[in-house]
């Protein structure tokens, strides 16, 4: 018999009855039931009731073990009686009677329980990870991250792709984040960088000639954390290729991402249709370029109805250059309750409040109610109602100023709003491609021209549309978006290096700057580059999406904390004298 096991805890079944068998693993729970001790061993596939009595030569040393000793057993398979058999286990219909026991390890007094359902603090769960990550829903997470990952390893090679690894230290190069740097020993004063992302030896991949790559690639960024995305590192489905333009990209992607979702989506529906949304759309009916279009409900222009109106406030903000008056629609949220609740939300996020509007049956027929209704009249408010098209038991919630200041709040306040109507869709994965990126953007205050987004996408209209106004060019660039989360992120990429001098000439880099920040592919794309695009999917991301996680720590095997720490292996910690004199470096007090 093998040393440690001849079963697994989920293997043994009512056919197994009357064998020998050894199992090994974690002592779950433990039962004394008056000179009868029952013992839930557990281990990564499952669970088996063993059980043992004074009769049995192992009984002795059973009473010493306590819960997450790690224990092997070797006995006899028994059926259940019928009336404790256990349906909602593989094992229900068996136990093992335990003849001869071996302590493998065993486990001081635990600083968090696994049996339970109870919570514990973060900080807790993440100093003690290995603890935390024995409990069942932890388990499956990772399961589930594993084979998340390996499906897209299969359906990429399905596509004629092939993986190739890109190098892990390597030169700082701006993505919009912050490096790591790590320090050189043979080059003294020097530093390497952690890649933020694979992006420019994934292109570098295809000016060599390879049509087809992809990655579950590491990336590297110095962050501030969010629920949705680590501060050091994470993984992404990194993929790209050559002689494409952007709608090869959405049909490569698409059927990966569908074929993931429906296989591990748990039976939740899966959108076939993905939309393309431009940037600009997405800001004005969504408040977002991550819209959640399980939500129903798209934000609407009503500058014109508040126009030279009886309301001051948006009479008067109208007449500044640049402002808009947006209305999100409310449908079913004809309560001054509920408008009162949405008022009060708005004021929370940092705005005087939020105008509405709400329609009801007074008996006699509709009658428009709220504030606004009363400062603009019955004219104004029955276009509005009809523009939005609602109804008796409906209403309108309106945000004014200059769009930037406002599509932040306004895009939550329809978030909030499809959540509270129960409007939003659930058991649905929602998919809509976002493009035509603004690539510049301007201060308001300098006037000065820089990058809003990804400085490496072609222009569309290459050359010809750098020569107008740089705020009218538009990039490939493109995000797919899934229930209000960035999933994926790409571009068809510039390389032409004529154009990719004007294009950051426009945003005040020289050519001198730009050869020296992005030498090695500004080189090569002299040497017979082609045309080449491709995108990244986020993988903690999308495992967060299908295990129905608010936070992304919860699908990563060892994070760091919200402060960028490991509390497990104390990271970041101090360097010795030795390792800082060897670097040439010193550690200069912060005050």
């Amino acid at each position: 018999m093998h040393a440690y096991r001849s079963h697994t805890c989920a293997a043994l079944t009512a056919a197994n009855v009357g064998e020998t068998v050894r199992l090994s693993g974690w002592v779950h729970r433990v039962r004394d039931h008056g000179g009868v001790l029952f013992i839930d061993l557990r281990d990564h596939f499952g669970v088996t009731q063993v059980l043992c009595d004074g009769d049995s030569a192992a009984f002795a040393e059973l009473e010493k073990v306590r819960s997450e000793w790690c224990i092997r057993i070797d006995g006899t398979v028994k059926a259940r009686d019928p009336e404790l058999v256990n349906p909602k286990l593989p094992t229900g219909e068996i136990e093992v009677y335990v003849r001869e026991l071996e302590v493998l390890g065993a486990a001081d007094e635990l600083p968090l329980m696994v049996f339970g359902d109870q919570e514990y603090p973060e900080e807790t769960r993440l100093r003690y990870r290995y603890l935390d990550l024995r409990r069942e829903a932890m388990q499956q997470n990772m399961t589930l991250r594993s084979d998340v990952v390996s499906s897209m390893r299969k359906r990429m090679w399905d596509q004629g792709f092939r993986e190739y690894q890109t190098p892990i230290i390597t030169a700082s190069s701006p993505e919009g984040a912050r490096d790591f740097l790590v320090p050189s020993r043979l080059h003294p004063g020097k530093f390497y960088a952690l890649p933020q992302a694979p992006q420019q030896f994934k292109q570098l991949i295809m000016v060599s000639g390879f049509d087809k790559y992809f990655q579950i690639a590491p990336c590297f960024r110095d962050e501030d954390p969010r629920a949705d995305r680590s501060p050091t590192d994470f993984y992404q489905l990194d993929l790209e290729m050559s002689f494409v333009e952007q709608q090869d990209v959405f049909d490569t992607i698409q059927p990966v991402l569908t074929g993931v979702f429906e296989e591990f989506g748990g039976g939740r529906k899966v959108d076939q249709e993905w939309p393309q949304i431009s940037y600009k759309d997405a800001a004005l009916w969504y408040g977002s370029d991550k819209p959640d279009l399980r939500n129903p409900i798209k934000m609407q222009v009503v500058s014109d109805h508040f126009r030279d109106s009886g309301f001051a406030i948006f009479a008067k903000l109208l007449e500044q250059e640049g402002t808009e008056i947006r209305a999100i629609p409310a449908p079913t949220g004809g309560s001054r309750k509920f408008c009162d609740r949405m008022n009060a939300f708005a004021q929370k996020e940092g705005l005087p409040g939020m105008g509405y509007i709400f329609w009801r049956d007074q008996g006699e027929g509709m009658e428009a109610a709220g504030p606004l209704a009363k400062n603009i009249g019955p004219e104004r408010t029955e276009a509005i109602r009809q523009q939005l098209s609602l109804g008796v038991g409906d209403a309108a919630f309106f945000l004014g100023g200059k769009p930037k200041a406002f599509e932040k709040v306004a895009g939550k306040a329809r978030d909030v709003i499809g959540e509270e109507l129960g409007l939003t869709e659930k058991d649905r994965f929602a998919f809509a491609w976002i493009v035509d990126f603004p690539i510049y953007e301007q201060d308001e205050e300098t006037g000065a021209i820089d990058f809003e987004h990804n400085p490496f996408s072609m222009p569309q209209g290459g050359m010809e549309a750098l020569q107008g106004n740089p705020l009218d060019v538009r990039g490939y660039q493109y995000d797919l978006a899934c229930n209000g989360y960035e999933l994926v992120s790409g571009a068809i990429r510039n390389h032409k290096p004529e154009i990719m001098l004007k294009a950051f000439e426009l945003a005040g880099y020289g050519e001198d700057e730009v050869k020296s920040r992005f030498g090695a592919l500004f080189n090569a794309f002299h040497y017979g580059a082609p045309p080449h695009g491709g995108c990244a999917a986020g993988i903690d991301r999308i495992v967060m999406l299908l295990a129905d996680e608010a936070n992304i720590r919860e699908v990563m095997m060892f994070p760091m904390n919200q402060r960028a720490e490991d509390l497990m292996m104390d990271a970041p910690s101090d360097p010795t004298s030795d390792q800082l004199m060897e670097l040439g470096l010193r550690i200069i007090p912060q005050d």
